[in-house]
Order: structure tokens, then sequence, then C-alpha cells
């Protein structure tokens, strides 16, 4: 028997395990914080699937997404990113994702973790099925994130970022993953 799913799962085997064992799932690992975050940055402009479909090649590109060594990127790596053409090779989104990673850490040092931070603006609560494309919420943790020197992270992609770590759950009423 087949699984019902949210509408926009396409047959494709990448989008359902993704849609099955992550989206919308409580995320509270840094690195894996960090990981969506990054991907996310990416994702403006362009299609999630484009994304999930080459996420191996950017796991490996950014090191396995450590936030430290990424914050740490120089011109050289800048370039060697520029040139792999196994991931977005946008300079301005690989410039931002070295300068989100230094400003991560900077919100570990301030919170603990950036599971704290961000968490912290549902008091660890998850919001349930809205629907949209930006909200209230991801309009004043963009502001913040702006307001903190980082980049490619408007209310859309904040929003996007949301459900994917699980603070939003948007999972949709006819999907198996659904719940009240």
């Amino acid at each position: 028997m087949n699984k019902k799913r949210c509408n926009w799962v396409t047959n494709d085997e990448v989008y359902i395990k993704y849609h099955d064992d992550e989206w919308g799932v409580p995320t509270h690992d840094d690195r894996k914080l960090f990981e969506l975050l990054v991907l996310e940055s990416f994702q403006a402009g362009l299609s999630w699937i484009t994304i999930l479909k080459k996420r191996e090649n950017f796991k490996k590109a950014f090191d396995d997404f450590d936030v430290v060594k990424v914050a740490n990127y120089g011109d050289d790596k800048v370039e060697e990113l520029r040139n792999n053409e196994g991931i977005i090779r946008h300079k301005g989104k690989i410039t931002s994702a070295i300068n989100n990673a230094q400003v991560f850490i900077e919100i570990q040092k301030e919170y603990g973790s950036f599971d704290n931070y961000i968490w912290g603006f549902t008091n660890g609560n998850i919001i349930k099925s809205e629907y949209l494309t930006e909200s209230e919420l991801s309009k004043a943790i963009s502001k913040d994130l702006k307001k903190r020197g980082m980049k490619f992270v408007g209310p859309t992609i904040i929003y996007s970022y949301m459900e994917a770590i699980g603070i939003i759950d948007n999972h949709q009423e006819i999907c198996f993953m659904f719940q009240r």
C-alpha cells in the first residue's frame, strides 16, 4: 500500500526520503542545523530538489558542514568551491556560507548552542500547520540574523528552514506524517 504524502512530494526517491525521514522532524544538532541553513541559503531562486540532489556534493565540498572549518575558509577555498561542478557555484552564496558560519559561531558562544538560539524563538515549541511562505516569526528571525550579519536569510528562506528543522510542522492532513 502506498503511503499518502504531502502534495509537494514527487515520486523522486530523494524527495521521498527527505520528506519521510527529515522534513518537519525536530532537529537539535548544531551541525545539522548549520547544514540545513547552508542548504536553504543555496536554494534561494532554485528548486529544493536541485539542492537535495547535490547534497552529498555540498557535504564533501563544505567539510561535512564543520562550522569552524567553513568559518575559516579563505580565498583559495572560495575559488575551489567556485570551480566545483557538483555544487551551486554562486560566489555570493559561497561567501555568505563562510560569513554565516562565523556568525553561527558567535551565536553559539552567546547562547551555548545555535539550537538554544533558534528554538528559543518558540520556547522549544513546534508550530503546527501554517502553510505559508513566510510569517511574523520568520520575519523576526530573519531580521535578527541579518542584524547579526548573516546573509541569504530572508523571511522566506527562514520559513523554509523552520519547516526543515521541525520548528514548523506543515505536513498536510492527507500525509501519513500529519499529526494533530
